[in-house]
């Protein structure tokens, strides 16, 4: 029997359907190779970031002022008056990034050791693009509370401490505990880095797509620690709680959930959102979720399978979809947008819309350091927020530019600036400088990293990158 013809119109849907498929595998193959390369650079460079002197050893008589006897009256003057450390020693340039690996990207528990290279990672990016010294320590203990303890043992060293990949619910408890306890900021990254981030994200692309965060209907994929923040952020800016709907593994979170009184004694965090969101009026799971949604903001496994195109294409006109899994995003870009999303966001830096922490906690922390500030609370997030929203239009609001790049440095010493002098309006800086010096600051520190980083590497002190192999060098030839 003869198969039967097929229509031009469905042979134009099996083409287009082929060339969807080959740019989502072309997207899996690139995270591979990119894997594949970090693993090949890690070994070669055996670490990332190293300690160097910053003051000038002429002769063997400056160790007697840099060490002792010398250092002695140093130490004087700061054991009469302890704030004097963050004056007369490094102390207000250099933080603690802690961790104890419970969750370290979306790959879950490796443990404080596998850690270490995310770590790295991030104390570089404080580096070159905050300016900032950060220490990386992941740190092997058995529950929350030995994580609050070891920390506030650790503060008398730094000027801020970043917690970094913590298991939620325990992360919220570890937050909130050393922000009530020590005279130091204290900020969860995955809380409150990647809060600010969605949220100036969103900011634009509901500029971008008409719409008011008052009458937004928003779902929150994932109920972790950055979607937790995020909806309080969320909150902060006036979206309507009983318009914003939360899934986790389990489905919908509402009130009526047969785990309620479990999530009440074991994560009262998430309790309180299903109280406040009601559900978003809808029970069931994602695809029930996203029927009619304007904006999907999704923190979850890092699959690309993990929202199907169709419930995209269930969402309202021209909807926004972040996609912030890391390493790899709920969904592909191009999937997202063959679905009929407007504005698509991940949190890689190789696709457009980067929106990710690293976009936050340098210029954050350049700021909060140079105010010299006892803490940060959501009022100085929401300023960084704005401010970086605001900067994209530097080089122009697009669909496909809603947040500069970490390329666009000189956004971010604005963002430092605001950060300081919100935190000298609150009354929660030692320092109290006019938002110009602040600027002034922020950009002559933020850009003090890259000089050195040229000097080095002209120097020959930081070796070249490795020769990176040609593609299929290794394939057999025929």
């Amino acid at each position: 029997m003869a198969e039967a013809s097929t229509s031009p119109v469905e042979a134009t849907k099996r083409r287009n359907h082929l060339k969807s498929d080959a740019a989502h595998s072309e997207e899996a193959r690139e995270t591979e190779a990119l894997g594949h390369r970090s693993v090949v650079l890690a070994r070669h460079f055996q670490g990332k970031i190293e300690t160097i002197p910053k003051v000038p050893i002429r002769t063997l008589h400056d160790f007697a002022l840099w060490y002792t006897p010398g250092i002695a009256a140093v130490s004087k003057a700061i054991g009469a008056h302890h704030d004097q450390s963050f004056e007369l020693t490094g102390r207000w340039n250099t933080i603690a990034i802690v961790t104890d690996g419970s969750r370290i990207l979306g790959l879950g528990d490796l443990g404080p050791e596998a850690a270490l290279p995310v770590m790295e990672g991030k104390a570089l990016l404080f580096k070159f693009l905050g300016g900032v010294d950060a220490v990386p320590i992941p740190i092997k203990v058995e529950n929350k509370e030995q994580i609050v303890e070891t920390v506030q043992r650790l503060a008398p060293a730094f000027g801020a401490i970043n917690l970094e990949d913590i298991a939620s619910p325990k992360c919220f408890y570890v937050l909130e505990e050393l922000q009530k306890s020590l005279p130091i900021p204290v900020w969860h990254d995955d809380q409150l880095g990647t809060a600010a981030s969605t949220v100036a994200g969103l900011i634009n692309a509901l500029k971008l797509t008409g719409r008011s965060i008052h009458t937004i209907r928003t779902v929150l994929l994932g109920s972790g620690a950055a979607n937790l923040a995020t909806s309080r952020l969320l909150k902060a800016l006036g979206q309507d709680m009983h318009r914003m709907t939360v899934v986790d593994h389990k489905g919908i979170l509402h009130d009526e959930r047969d785990d309620l009184d479990e999530l009440m004694i074991k994560n009262p965090w998430k309790y309180k959102l299903a109280l406040s969101t009601l559900g978003g009026g809808r029970h069931g799971q994602l695809k029930e979720a996203l029927e009619e949604a304007d904006v999907l903001i999704a923190a979850s496994t890092p699959d690309p399978n993990t929202v199907k195109p169709e419930w995209v294409r269930s969402m309202a006109k021209d909807p926004i979809v972040f996609a912030l899994a890391n390493p790899t995003p709920e969904i592909w870009p191009s999937a997202a947008k063959e679905a009929g999303a407007a504005i698509v966001a991940t949190g890689r830096s190789d696709f457009p819309n980067q929106v990710n922490n690293s976009l936050i906690f340098p210029p954050t922390f350049r700021g909060i350091l140079d105010a010299r500030a006892r803490t940060i609370n959501d009022e100085i997030v929401l300023a960084a927020a704005h401010e970086l929203a605001a900067r994209a239009d530097d080089r122009g609001l697009t669909p496909e530019h809603i947040l500069p790049t970490m390329a666009e440095s000189e956004a971010f010493p604005h963002v430092a600036a605001a950060v300081a002098t919100r935190a000298v309006s609150l009354g929660l800086a030692r320092h109290h400088l006019t938002r110009h010096e602040f600027l002034a600051l922020a950009e002559e520190r933020m850009h003090r990293p890259a000089l050195l980083e040229e000097a080095l590497v002209k120097a020959g002190l930081i070796p070249p990158m490795p020769d990176e192999p040609a593609p299929h060098a290794n394939r057999r030839k025929h």
